[in-house]
């Protein structure tokens, strides 16, 4: 999953990337509340970090500005000092989804990011079950009918990617920003080395190529 970070304090910025680095997450940081626009305008994330006091344009402007598209369904949580009932109350009637006060415990951060994914999915569950394979994002976990199965992180970010969405194409160029973003990158065959090791570790007819679009899992009942 691709995550946003917009918070102006590299400090707090660094402590929350090595939190969630194990997390399976590719998370793009921006220091600024202007380029942040511009980025959620041109890009497609799965969540958003949001601090409000933020060079040149505030938080709750940038947000307002969001939700004033149509097509900006991407959830965002607010991380903020500003600890107020009624700054609460006007970060969630702004748009935001969530609202989490500075400072806070580095595992409530993680269990409110899982909700929020699962909510925009459209599901309850924590876990992600599809064609035998169980995914479990707070644990890590995958089993194969029953079976634990050892991935590395990419291949569990994008099996849990791929999970997330059954039934539906997910182009080679989403699949490529979810495991990278903007500072990595890998070989140019890393996708299909990691589709192989995946077919490999679990059914060879899990993951479906679609020839000059992407890949897919099905949605099975």
């Amino acid at each position: 999953m691709r995550v946003l970070l917009v918070e102006d304090d590299r400090a707090v910025a660094q402590g929350i990337r090595n939190a969630l680095r194990g997390e399976g997450y590719t998370l793009d940081w921006l220091a600024d509340g202007q380029e942040a626009s511009c980025a959620l305008r041109d890009e497609r994330f799965d969540l958003v970090l949001l601090d409000l006091g933020l060079p040149r344009r505030d938080g709750l402007a940038l947000l307002r500005d969001l939700r004033a598209r149509p097509d900006a369904d991407v959830p965002v949580l607010i991380l903020t000092a500003r600890d107020a009932t009624r700054d609460r109350i006007e970060g969630l009637d702004a748009g935001a989804d969530d609202y989490l006060v500075k400072p806070f415990d580095v595992d409530e951060l993680k269990a409110r990011i899982r909700a929020l994914l699962r909510r925009s999915q459209g599901r309850a569950q924590p876990r992600l079950e599809q064609a035998g394979v169980s995914l479990d994002p707070a644990r890590h976990e995958v089993l194969y009918h029953g079976q634990p199965v050892n991935l590395t992180p990419m291949e569990f970010q994008l099996l849990h990617q791929l999970l997330a969405r059954p039934g539906t194409v997910l182009t080679r160029e989403r699949l490529a920003d979810t495991l990278y973003g903007w500072h990595e990158s890998g070989p140019g065959n890393t996708l299909e080395v990691l589709i192989h090791n995946l077919r490999r570790k679990l059914d060879s007819g899990l993951i479906r190529t679609v020839r000059g679009v992407g890949y897919l899992i099905e949605d099975t009942p």
